[in-house]
């Protein structure tokens, strides 16, 4: 009924209690979750999570938070994006939200990583996890520039501006919403799901972090991301049913038919 869009199930707190989390997940009607990759030498255990599991699949990518780790290149996105069970890149994007003393110009590293996913997305047909942070405009810009008309993807864990969702529509992009869109302070961001049509929703816990109200400040998990559907049903005024066949289907839309080739 459910599909988590995004979750980082291969870290520690989470990978520790996989068969209670996927007993729950059973439990809530999440039959689907796309687990995401944050560094290239993270990729073996997210891949492992999902070969090993016909409900699980997987991203490839850099995200643009770590430094200290390896660079990708185009040519080794595009080799292990084809690798079964690989659905995406990413997760990708620019966060100049911990600049610190650095200036967004010293930022260009992330910049020139985060290019170098989105021609691996060209160059492998695979939709783009984006993950933008105090950088819109500059995330905005680079897909532009590097992928106009020729990517799609999520702006995943949506907290920008309802003009940041207006442009991520705009390049074909859907956009993804977590558990913060049911914390009491998310009233701008409520809006923006608000605007956002059903059919270019999904939905996402990006797990362990920001467990929905009424788990906030738990360890989040996949089985949870019905309390997000939740939220959008009751924002939009639909029966949560229809948000959970809606997001369904679109993330079937967006990472291809594999994704529903078998449930949990």
């Amino acid at each position: 009924m459910y599909v988590d869009s995004h979750c980082h199930l291969s870290f520690p707190e989470l990978q520790a209690e996989l068969p209670a989390i996927r007993a729950a997940m059973a439990a809530a009607q999440v039959d689907r979750a796309l687990c995401i990759c944050t560094t290239l030498e993270e990729f073996p255990q997210v891949h492992a999570l999902a070969t090993a599991h016909d409900n699980f699949w997987c991203s490839v990518g850099v995200h643009p938070d770590n430094e200290g780790v390896a660079e990708p290149s185009v040519e080794q996105l595009v080799d292990l994006a084809a690798r079964p069970r690989v659905v995406a890149i990413g997760e990708t994007g620019l966060d100049y939200y911990r600049l610190g003393e650095r200036s967004v110009a010293q930022m260009q590293w992330q910049r020139d990583r985060f290019a170098v996913h989105i021609r691996a997305a060209r160059a492998s047909a695979r939709p783009l996890v984006i993950h933008t942070r105090s950088a819109s405009d500059d995330t905005v810009a680079l897909l532009k520039e590097e992928g106009a008309g020729a990517v799609t993807g999520v702006f995943h864990c949506f907290t920008e501006t309802l003009a940041v969702a207006r442009a991520a529509l705009d390049l074909g992009f859907m956009v993804s919403f977590s558990g913060i869109l049911t914390f009491k302070n998310a009233a701008e961001l409520r809006e923006v799901a608000a605007f956002v049509p059903l059919e270019r929703c999904l939905i996402e816990t990006d797990s362990p972090y920001l467990a929905p109200v009424p788990h906030r400040g738990k360890t989040n998990n996949p089985s949870f991301v019905p309390f997000v559907a939740a939220e959008i049903a009751r924002i939009k005024q639909l029966p949560v049913e229809e948000v959970a066949e809606a997001t369904s289907r679109n993330f079937e839309a967006l990472f291809g038919p594999e994704v529903s080739s078998a449930h949990a």
